[in-house]
C-alpha cells in the first residue's frame, strides 16, 4: 500500500510549525498506525532525515499517550479506540492522511506530534484523590456497594487522560476528563467525604489552566476512546452546585 502523509513538523515549542509531505510505500494492512509511523521513521533515518517525534508507551489502549489528530478526528476514523489500536486496514492504497497534534492552548506543542499534557496532572493534583489516611486495607466486602454503582464508578475510572475530549471540543473544554475523575470518587463511599471540595478545586484548576467551557455539543463523548458518557458531566455539575450552596 502506498500512502501520502501530511505530518505536522515543529522543531520545538518556540518554533513555527508546518505540514510536511511524505510518500510512503510498502505499508502493510497488518500494521497498526503507530507501526506505520515507526516504518516511516526507519525510512527517514535510512535517508539521513530527522524522524518524526510522536508519543507512545503501552500501545495497548491503556496509557493514553498515543494522542494524534488523524484526518480531522482525535485518534482517527474508528470509534472508541486509541491511536495505537487503529489498524492500517482502515485506509486504502493511495490515501492521503493528515496527522497533527492536539490543538488546544492548554496542550502546547513540544515537538512535531508531541504536546505537553501536564495540565491534566495539575487538575488531578488539585483534588483527584482521597486524602484520608485509611491505614491497612480493609476486607474488600466490608463496605457494601451496589453492583450498578460500582459499575458506573468503574466506567468513569477507565478514563486514560489522553485529551481527546479537549481536542474534539470547539471550546477545548476538559469537562469530560474532570467529570470522569470526580464521578468515579463521588459514587463511592470513600470519596464522598471530600466530594464538594474536590469538585470545586478541580473545576477551579481547570479554569485557571485555560480550558474552555462546556456547551454540550457531545463531541467529547463521541471521540472518547473509552466511550465515557456525558452523564458524568451532569454529576460533576450537581457536585459543584451542592458544594457552592454549602459554602
Amino acid at each position: 500500500m502506498e500512502l501520502k502523509l501530511k505530518i505536522w513538523r515543529q522543531k520545538d515549542a518556540r518554533s513555527m510549525g508546518t505540514f510536511v509531505g511524505y510518500n510512503l510505500s510498502g505499508v502493510s494492512g497488518d500494521m497498526s498506525f503507530l507501526e506505520m509511523l515507526d516504518y516511516l521513521n526507519k525510512t527517514l533515518i535510512e535517508n539521513g532525515e530527522e524522524p518524526v517525534a510522536f508519543e507512545h508507551d503501552c500501545r495497548e489502549g491503556i496509557c493514553g499517550s498515543c494522542s494524534l489528530y488523524i484526518n480531522g478526528r482525535p485518534h482517527g476514523p474508528e470509534d472508541v479506540i486509541a491511536t495505537c489500536e487503529l489498524r492500517m486496514t482502515r485506509f486504502k492504497d493511495g490515501d492521503t492522511i493528515m496527522i497533527e497534534p492536539w490543538r488546544a492552548k492548554s496542550f502546547p506543542v513540544l515537538k512535531d506530534l508531541i504536546v505537553d499534557r501536564h495540565a491534566f496532572d495539575k487538575i488531578m493534583q488539585a483534588g483527584g484523590f482521597i486524602s484520608a489516611t485509611a491505614g491497612t486495607a480493609p476486607e474488600a466486602n466490608s463496605i457494601s456497594i451496589p453492583k450498578e454503582v460500582a459499575d458506573e464508578a468503574f466506567d468513569a475510572a477507565i478514563c486514560i487522560g489522553c485529551g481527546a475530549c479537549v481536542a474534539a471540543c470547539k471550546n477545548s473544554s476538559a469537562m469530560l476528563f474532570v467529570a470522569a475523575k470526580v464521578s468515579q470518587l463521588a459514587l463511592l463511599p470513600q470519596g464522598k467525604a471530600e466530594a464538594g471540595k474536590r469538585a470545586m478545586a478541580m473545576v477551579a484548576k481547570m479554569d485557571e489552566l485555560g480550558f474552555g467551557s462546556c456547551t454540550n455539543t457531545t463531541a467529547c463523548e463521541t471521540e472518547c476512546p473509552k466511550g465515557i458518557s456525558m452523564a458524568h458531566i451532569a454529576r460533576l455539575n450537581r457536585e459543584y452546585l451542592k458544594a457552592g450552596l454549602q459554602t
